[in-house]
Order: C-alpha cells, then sequence, then structure tokens
C-alpha cells in the first residue's frame, strides 16, 4: 500500500508514560478540535482485553470516534509496519471528513514506526528466537554491546523484546540495526507531538492505583475468559502486564496482594523505559499533568495546537 499524501496532513499526537491520563485528556481534546483518534495503545490492538488494558470504555467511544482497537483476535498477531500501514491509510480518510487526525498511545515501537520511520530489515526468524529464548536478559544485552555498541546504548537492558529484534536484524543482514535505523524515515504527516508526564511521586501512586482499579474492576475474571479462548504464553497479547500476573495468581502462586504489587512494579519499569524513549524527542512538547483536571490539560494542548496550526 502506498504511503504517499496528497500533502502534509496535520497530526495531532498525544503520548507519554502509562497511566498519565492520556486517554480521559484525549477524549476531551477530539471534543473540542473535532479530532478523531487513532491508538497508539500496543495492548488495546486486542479483543478482549479490556480490563488489563484499561482502554476506552463505550462512553469513550461513543463521544469520539476511535480506530484500532479490539482490532486483533487475541490468538493474534500486530505488528509496527502494520500500523504504520494502517496510520497511512487512516490520517487521510480522517483528514477527508474534516476531522484533526489523532495519535494517541504509548507504544514506543507503535510511534516509532510512525513518527522515527522504519528500515527495509530482516524479517523474523524463530529459529534464532528459539536458541535465544533461553539465555538471561543481561547476556543478550551484552552480546548486543559487542556488536551494536549505539543500539545497546539505546535499548534498556531490561526490554528483551527490542535485544532480540536487534540481534535478529544483525545475525541476518549483517548491519547493525542501528545503521538502518538512521535511514528510516517518518509518515510524511505534519506531526504536532504533545508529551504527557506526571512527578514522579504523583505517577508511582497512580499506577497503584490503575493496579488496584485494574483487580477490582476484574481482572482476574478477564484473564480467565482469554485463557479459555486459547491465550497462552506463546502468544503476543499475552505479554500485556497484568496478564502474567493475574495467570500465576489463578494458578495458586501469587496471592492477590502479590499480584497487585507485581503489577504496579512492571507498570512502574515500563512507565521509566517510555519516558526514556519519549525525551530523545527534541521537537515534544510536555506537559506535566500533575494536580491538574483532564480539562485543564484539553485546554491547554488546544491552545497549543491551535497557535501551531495558524503559524504553521
Amino acid at each position: 500500500m502506498s504511503e504517499a499524501t496528497t500533502g502534509p496532513t496535520a497530526v495531532l499526537v498525544i503520548l507519554g508514560p502509562t497511566a498519565t491520563g492520556k486517554t480521559a485528556i484525549a477524549v476531551e481534546v477530539a471534543e473540542r478540535v473535532r479530532g478523531e483518534i487513532i491508538s497508539a495503545d500496543s495492548r488495546a490492538f486486542f479483543q478482549g482485553l479490556d480490563v488489563v488494558t484499561d482502554k476506552p470504555g463505550g462512553p469513550e467511544r461513543a463521544r469520539v470516534p476511535h480506530h484500532l482497537i479490539d482490532l486483533v483476535p487475541i490468538d493474534g498477531q500486530y505488528d509496527a509496519m502494520a500500523f504504520r500501514q494502517d496510520v497511512a491509510r487512516l490520517v487521510p480518510e480522517i483528514a477527508a471528513r474534516g476531522a484533526v487526525p489523532m495519535l494517541v498511545g504509548g507504544g514506543t515501537l507503535y510511534l516509532g514506526a510512525v513518527l522515527r520511520g522504519l528500515f527495509d530489515g530482516a524479517g523474523r526468524d524463530d529459529r534464532l528466537r528459539t536458541q535465544l529464548a533461553d539465555m538471561p536478559t543481561p547476556v543478550l544485552h551484552a552480546r548486543l554491546a559487542a556488536v551494536d555498541p549505539p543500539a545497546a546504548a539505546a535499548i534498556h537492558r531490561a526490554d528483551r523484546l527490542r535485544i532480540v529484534r536487534a540481534l535478529e536484524v544483525h545475525t541476518q543482514t549483517g548491519h547493525r540495526i542501528s545503521e538502518l535505523q538512521s535511514r528510516a524515515r517518518p509518515l510524511p504527516f505534519a506531526f504536532f507531538s504533545v508529551g504527557l508526564l506526571r512527578q514522579r511521586d504523583d505517577h508511582r501512586e497512580a499506577i497503584e492505583r490503575r493496579a488496584r482499579r485494574m483487580i477490582e474492576n476484574g481482572l482476574l475474571a478477564e484473564v480467565d475468559r482469554a485463557r479459555s479462548r486459547g491465550l497462552t504464553e506463546a502468544l503476543q497479547a499475552y505479554r500485556t502486564i497484568g496478564i502474567p500476573e493475574a495467570t500465576e495468581c489463578l494458578d495458586g502462586r501469587l496471592s492477590r496482594e502479590q499480584m497487585e504489587r507485581e503489577i504496579a512494579h512492571r507498570t512502574w519499569r515500563l512507565a521509566r523505559r517510555q519516558r526514556a524513549w519519549f525525551r530523545r524527542d527534541k521537537d515534544l512538547r510536555w506537559i506535566d499533568v500533575t494536580g491538574r483536571s483532564s480539562s485543564q490539560v484539553a485546554d491547554d494542548i488546544v491552545a497549543r495546537w491551535r497557535v501551531w496550526r495558524e503559524t504553521e
């Protein structure tokens, strides 16, 4: 599918680490600018994972059109290239309706495919991944540092998915993934990107509240249903934070209290990695949401968007 557009269509991007209030804020912004939201949440793509992903519910979707939510069966796959192609298709369609395309989420792999670009690299190598499966993540990171120091410096030591991918590309192509990424290009749209952040203590408390709310809203029942429909450790959806922990609780290996702590801990680690990734974007306009309502933050974003549109 061609990624060409008739011009630099303006896209409003609202991104940030998990638990910074992106969903509620984006809905309010969309109502003010007549926007349509393209989800960049790396797990909201999957059907049947409403509680664990905290995806927009019926009321939010009734207020504002949402795209790329509940797109993939729970046993399916969805990658950054597919996301890039979907965004390339959706942005002109939304703009043609006279609405503002809005890209909203925290999925760095998927946002990167749109905002920074993808390279023509190697495909998935299942045999290599099997060989690497039993190796500890620190060992894999050290191996990557030996063959591609810039990539190792840019990828968090605990980010096994990206470490394996970088090793996979180097093994198959003989080229460093850092070199190939430097040749990548973003989609040909005009992006106005806003990043949401919270102060550290406030953010940790928000993450803890979110973990507690997930459990109160039926996390265990949702994961139990997903397992009955075939969700296993081998599937992409299983890696969603909250699913392995709920699985261990259902199987009697974790108490509810331990499950809650583990979910909060993993979410906090994810938020830190996301924030580090976003901070590499020098064009990102940061907004501190600490102690502010979603309406106040939405007003701030809309005001900045309108000024930018007038001077674009």
